[in-house]
């Protein structure tokens, strides 16, 4: 008998590719019933997304790897949403579910009689959240939203990247995945107001709102200012040194948060004449003349091996780390004691590789027992729910 957290939860899942199933994963991997409905046509937009995809034990084509990353614990049902049999069973399903998350365009859902209003009518308990890129009011309100174009609407490639490069894009679809976690908690603190009034709500998340708050310091220091931040590379707007530098055989990371640590780091480097300099003595200073400072740091860090740097930085309590690749990442020790690493059985004789949840609970912890579904894989069993529930 599970004890997870949202076990007895049920959720509809009317989304595609990313921020909305992540939210999605989030809520299955803390017990809920997700049911990811998907066109019978080729399903999820992902499940396409590659290489690299998938195999299973008998040379069963798995789906792409992208799918895998953000729709573990789920079941998956099939409904083609023009045809009236299959509308009608996905409001069986809302009628029947805690929590509905879709993520089609403004409007998108009313030709199906699945829309804010509709649903509610069938289930006044129900709380909708609908993931848009642009939410549904503002000019931009009809208009698609992509995550690589908000990252650039955003402001955030305009603060990432080096100054004398392209602004960049971060290395995963940061919009997307902000999106879905500000959905989860947004979702289960309707699901609480739910439980409490019986009165469901509609959540509207929008991506270019999710990525626009997570600029936190960047944000105020335009505020503050009047004058938007710009790229600085590896450099912190607001911190010094905080860094990547080289050392002989590679780089590392300094990340110095206060005078102490600076004064602690200069003595491990031998640089007593950088402690010692005045246009250094603070944080304020150090930002101020950063350039100065990072060609003496760098001339120092440079006669170190990095693993012999970064042990007497760990030693001294002065904040320091690698740059790992992802496989380095995977075979960490402390990821490895997080058990951040899993191998999901999908019954059928596969191991499907996976992250675990990053969630750790003392009573009601996380599970990840279930890989991500074959399309259409649970249309026999979900519809032989209804039923029973129904008394058919």
């Amino acid at each position: 008998m599970s004890n997870a957290s949202l076990e007895g939860i049920r959720v509809v899942e009317l989304a595609r590719v990313l921020a909305g199933p992540w939210a999605g994963q989030i809520l299955a991997d803390l017990g809920a019933d997700v049911v990811k409905v998907e066109n019978p046509k080729g399903g999820d937009d992902t499940r396409h997304w590659g290489p690299p995809f998938l195999t299973g034990a008998d040379g069963e084509n798995l789906g792409a790897a992208y799918f895998h990353s953000t729709n573990r614990g789920k079941r998956s049902v099939t409904a083609d949403l023009r045809d009236p049999e299959d509308q009608e069973f996905v409001r069986q399903l809302v009628a029947q579910a805690d929590i509905l998350i879709e993520n089609f365009k403004t409007g998108g859902l009313e030709k199906y009689g699945l829309d804010y209003e509709s649903a509610c009518a069938i289930n006044p308990k129900l709380v909708y959240c609908s993931i848009t890129g642009f939410g549904h009011s503002g000019p931009y309100a009809s208009h698609a939203g992509y995550d690589f174009i908000i990252q650039g609407m955003s402001g955030f490639m305009s603060i990432t990247g080096e100054p004398d490069g392209q602004p960049m894009k971060a290395g995963v679809a940061i919009a997307d995945i902000v999106t879905g976690l500000y959905a989860v908690s947004a979702i289960q603190a309707a699901l609480i107001h739910a439980m409490r009034t019986g009165k469901g709500q509609h959540i509207d998340m929008a991506l270019l709102d999710s990525q626009a708050a997570i600029l936190s310091n960047q944000n105020m220091n335009f505020l503050a200012t009047g004058q938007s931040p710009t790229r600085l590379g590896n450099f912190h707007p607001n911190i010094s040194p905080y860094e990547v530098v080289p050392t002989s055989d590679g780089y590392l990371i300094l990340a110095i948060g206060n005078d102490g640590q600076f004064q602690r780091l200069c003595k491990i480097l031998g640089a007593d004449d950088i402690a010692a300099d005045p246009r250094f003595a603070t944080n304020r200073d150090r930002v101020a003349n950063r350039s100065h400072l990072r060609e003496r740091l760098c001339g120092a860090t440079q006669k170190f091996e990095r693993s012999s740097l970064l042990d007497q930085c760990k030693d001294n309590a002065v904040p320091a780390g690698p740059i790992n690749s992802i496989g380095e990442m995977f075979d960490d020790p402390q990821i490895k004691a997080r058990n951040m690493r899993v191998e999901l059985d999908d019954g059928r004789g596969t191991k499907i590789p996976g992250v675990a949840s990053p969630i750790k609970m003392s009573e009601t912890p996380p599970g990840n027992a279930r890989p991500s579904p074959r399309l259409g894989e649970h249309n026999d069993e979900v519809r032989a729910e209804l039923r029973k529930l129904e008394g058919r």
